[in-house]
């Protein structure tokens, strides 16, 4: 019943590092949903039926975001990372290259 997650053998992996693994496929999996739902919902011509996709969308964005975060708590780099680009107004990329400035003046 396994999946793929692993690239290296299992019973060589730290719990810790098995445990982050099946978040990463969870969260993989919550985005394939999210995308299967934007889909379904931007053909949908059934009001109702729509309504019931978008609340089911909507229930995936807090599985993603409750992945991402336990995650992020769990890698303090990665979070340092988040930090410089998420809810920041502004280019994106821009963002992230001042977020590196400030990672390797902090080093």
């Amino acid at each position: 019943m396994g999946t793929n997650q692993y690239h290296e053998p299992a019973t060589e992996l730290s719990q810790e590092t098995r445990t982050f693994a099946r978040i990463i496929t969870s969260l993989q999996e919550e985005c394939e949903a999210i995308n299967w739902y934007q889909q379904r919902i931007s053909v949908e011509p059934d009001p109702e039926a729509k309504a019931i996709m978008q609340h089911a969308q909507e229930e995936e964005f807090l599985h993603f975001s409750m992945d991402l975060e336990f995650l992020l708590r769990r890698t303090p780099r990665w979070r340092v990372a988040a930090q410089n680009i998420l809810f920041h107004d502004g280019h994106i990329v821009d963002n992230a290259e001042k977020g590196e400035e400030q990672e390797e003046n902090a080093d």
